[in-house]
């Protein structure tokens, strides 16, 4: 029989790596609670329709990525391909902007797309995110880019450019749109087949492509930073004032649109060259058309999302993290000790300290050996002498050194 195998784009995390995971996420969930972000967790799939209103039918991500399909009701059904979209419907269904405003929300989740699986892009990956909704400030812009900039700031990952563009409201879009498309034109026969259908559904998600053709053709194409209206640029300019005035260094990248339909006014990315040349780390924007969009009343918002294995790949020795390993290891010999080992084990875990012993029925010589292997800090060997004396010697692993003390203050020990 063969062997079984995981799916192409997803991987294992397993328990040498986990602990990794978990320190990052730590990370992360303690910034949220410093700028007050409470954690939201939607269904890991959804109605097709929410993606297709609130991520864009033009996009890549609707149009080529997502994994749909009919459940047995004959409904359409999508495994979710981002955060923003199922926690906007969340928002609308549940009433939550009868709430206090703005609500300032995060998630940790998986997410699915059927794109071509690469370095820290797989096909189910893991994505931290923020919200916020119901504001409509510059000063919410900038209090996303900083919880972003802190993020790489915490973490000691360094070598991270935060990129900035404006690309305006949906009437700057509308203006540009046809600036975009009479440029694009003269050019459209030597677009590729996907731009060709974009030029004329939604023109700016040619930036998007891939192909160095068309990257070519729009190389000195108008941008939309230099339409926006009045009120988009002086929002915009806010925004930078902030940056600067809290010491946060950014390029203006006037090519960047972002992959969602759903974006305006301040987009960004921390871009690393560290990892190929997929190099966005963390990206977002303003999105104050979404909840609209999904049937809603008009409420702005703002957030970011960033992979969590691409944000490993960078952290990789950046942060300084420490595999758990068990805090005390006890090594019964008879069975007298092995009662006094059960109590003591039972206790010290309620006591919030990792206490293991053999499961495996081995010798005094291999426990002593794989209590070296999983790690242990302290060893405690227990036999008839040492219950009768009510003095148990603790060696400490890492020097050898040895303390003869009472059960009930093995604790005491193991924790200094």
């Amino acid at each position: 029989m063969a062997k079984l195998t995981a799916p192409k784009g997803t991987k294992d995390v397993l328990p040498s790596d986990s602990y990794r995971w978990q320190y990052v996420e730590s990370v992360l969930k303690q910034i949220c609670n410093d700028f007050n972000f409470k954690e939201i967790r939607t269904p890991t799939f959804e109605s097709t329709e929410v993606f297709a209103r609130g991520v864009g039918d033009t996009t890549d991500v609707v149009t080529k990525e997502m994994y749909t399909f009919l459940d047995k009701g004959g409904r359409s059904i999508t495994l979710r391909p981002e955060g923003t979209a199922g926690v906007a419907r969340s928002f609308v269904e549940n009433g939550l902007y009868a709430g206090v405003l703005p609500l300032k929300l995060f998630y940790l989740i998986s997410c699915f797309r059927y794109e071509k699986p690469q370095a820290g892009r797989l096909r189910e990956f893991h994505q931290f995110g923020v919200e916020m909704l119901g504001t409509t400030t510059p000063n919410s812009d900038a209090e996303a880019i900083i919880f972003g900039a802190e993020i790489f700031k915490r973490l000691n990952i360094g070598n991270i450019t935060l990129n900035l563009n404006n690309i305006g409201c949906k009437e700057c879009r509308k203006a540009y749109n046809e600036k975009l498309k009479a440029f694009l034109e003269v050019k459209k026969d030597s677009l590729c087949e996907t731009c060709q259908e974009r030029l004329g559904k939604n023109p700016m998600r040619i930036f998007d492509c891939k192909s160095e053709v068309c990257q070519s053709l729009i190389k000195d194409a108008p941008t939309i930073f230099d339409c926006v209206c009045d009120d988009c640029r002086d929002h915009f300019n806010t925004v930078t004032d902030i940056l600067d005035t809290v010491g946060i260094t950014y390029k203006i990248d006037k090519g960047i649109v972002r992959g969602l339909d759903y974006y305006s006014k301040t987009v960004f990315e921390f871009v690393s060259d560290n990892i190929g040349a997929q190099g966005t780390v963390l990206g977002g924007g303003r999105y104050d058309g979404l909840i609209a969009d999904l049937g809603g009343n008009d409420a702005p918002g703002i957030g970011f999302a960033m992979g969590i294995e691409r944000l490993l790949l960078l952290a990789e020795g950046a942060m300084e993290v420490f595999e758990d390993t068990p805090d005390v290891f006890f090594i019964p010999i008879g069975d007298a000790a092995k009662k006094q080992v059960y109590q003591l084990v039972y206790s010290l875990r309620g006591q919030g300290i990792s206490a293991e012993y053999d499961l495996n029925a081995r010798s005094v010589k291999a426990q002593m050996k794989y209590a070296d292997k999983i790690g242990a800090k302290y060893t405690v060997v227990i036999g008839d002498d040492e219950i009768a004396q009510g003095s148990y010697p603790v060696k400490n692993m890492s020097n050898g050194e040895t303390v003869n003390v009472a059960p009930d203050e093995i604790i005491t020990v193991v924790k200094a």
